[in-house]
């Protein structure tokens, strides 16, 4: 089996993988480098993967940089559509594989030895109930470029009927982009109004009114029970209602889990919300770090875009030798649905009640605790231009 070294091993390419390199390149460190990424390794901003319909931007147009560009960019070593089957932290070991199955590529296997190693393996999408095999190849989920390749590609150049399977933040930013995309979009969730998790109700059922007034069909309170093909080769959803929705494709929006079994399988301490770090991104093993999605940073994790860029330059230095505590301000999350702009920074503990101003969809909510003191808010409409003022006030999701 053969051998190789790198004194720094990234295991993911997604922002905060690349973002830790790029920061380490731009402080002057020159160490062995090495990337694993098990898609086709091109760089490419995350949040425009539910712009992109809108735009009419076909999967190349997203990708910013192709792989062996950024390869010598960090001059690194970049191993594309490989899979880690195996770290040994204590021996400063992992296994490398390839992708494809074929019975005599899958004999290649690699062993690639580390001083450090960085894991930033990001989430996965959690699906609460399983694909026939008959419907799998109409049902997509989209986390990273190679998945919004496979779905851009299965709609096609015409408008498509879509069926969007949860209505959380990339249910509800790809129901506005593939309806700005020309798509007819019908969307179901088991929860009473969109966003759920960001919005109390009010601002969500707002959101949900701007969608249906576009001319989405809304299946709001309804779960899936049954996906298959019917005699026309509709993709056919029934619903615990008893209707049946019927779709060219699906996308499943239902959530996302930290990809943490690599992690847990090497004997490192792994929670529900991912990989156990401390402040500054160290694991359980002191050889080994990790960041963005699949990080729960003193019991917080947070997979949003700001969060993760700030973890990229502390761990940087951190590494760089200054040991470099995370910390992250009161940062909204701002939702991708021009319909209805939405921002929203939810509480982080339960509020004793909101306050809430309405004037038509524009809706201010915010979180008080007993005393009257903000502890999160919730804005459509024009209302999202109180973010600025309303985020110095609020408490900081990592102080």
């Amino acid at each position: 089996m053969p051998v190789q070294h790198a004194e720094l091993v990234i295991i993911g390419t997604g922002m905060a993988g690349v973002g830790l390199a790029r920061a380490l390149r731009q402080a002057g460190d020159h160490r062995s480098l090495a990337l694993i990424s098990q898609d086709s390794g091109d760089a490419y901003s995350k949040p425009l993967l539910s712009t992109g319909f809108a735009k009419r931007l076909p999967p190349d147009r997203l990708a910013q940089q192709k792989a062996a560009a950024l390869a010598d960019e960090l001059d690194a070593t970049l191993w594309t559509h490989t899979v880690v089957t195996d770290i040994d932290p204590d021996a400063g070991a992992l296994t490398l594989r390839p992708q494809d199955t074929d019975s005599e590529t899958a004999k290649r296997a690699h062993t690639l030895t580390f001083t450090t190693l960085v894991l930033a393996t990001g989430a996965e999408p959690r699906l609460p109930f399983s694909v026939p095999a008959e419907a799998a190849s109409r049902c997509f989920s989209v986390n990273d470029l190679d998945d919004y390749r496979r779905f851009h590609a299965a709609l096609g150049d015409a408008p498509a009927r879509v069926a969007i399977i949860g209505a959380g933040l990339v249910g509800c930013e790809f129901a506005n982009d593939l309806h700005a995309g020309g798509h007819q979009v019908s969307l179901v969730a088991p929860e009473a109004t969109p966003l759920p998790r960001l919005l109390p109700e009010a601002p969500g059922r707002a959101l949900g009114e701007a969608f249906d007034a576009a001319g989405m069909a809304l299946h709001l309170g309804r779960t899936p029970e049954h996906l298959g093909l019917d005699a026309e080769d509709n993709l056919a959803i029934k619903l615990d209602d008893g209707e049946t929705l019927r779709a060219d494709v699906a996308l499943l929006a239902t959530g996302l889990a930290p990809r943490t079994a690599l992690a847990e399988a090497a004997g490192l301490e792994v929670v529900a919300d991912g990989i156990v770090v401390d402040r500054t991104l160290a694991t359980s093993h002191p050889r080994v770090y990790a960041l963005g999605d699949v990080a729960c940073i003193d019991g917080v994790s947070a997979m949003y875009v700001q969060p993760l860029q700030a973890s990229a330059k502390a761990l940087a230095k951190t590494l760089a030798g200054t040991p470099t505590p995370v910390r992250f301000g009161a940062w909204p999350v701002v939702v991708k649905t021009p319909l209805l702009p939405v921002v929203a920074y939810p509480p982080l503990t339960p509020p004793a009640h909101w306050q809430i101003e309405a004037d038509g969809h524009n809706i201010s909510a915010l979180a008080e605790d007993e005393n009257g003191h903000l502890l999160g808010f919730a804005l459509t409409g024009d209302c999202v231009k109180r973010k600025v003022k309303l985020s110095r006030a609020a408490p900081a999701l990592l102080g």
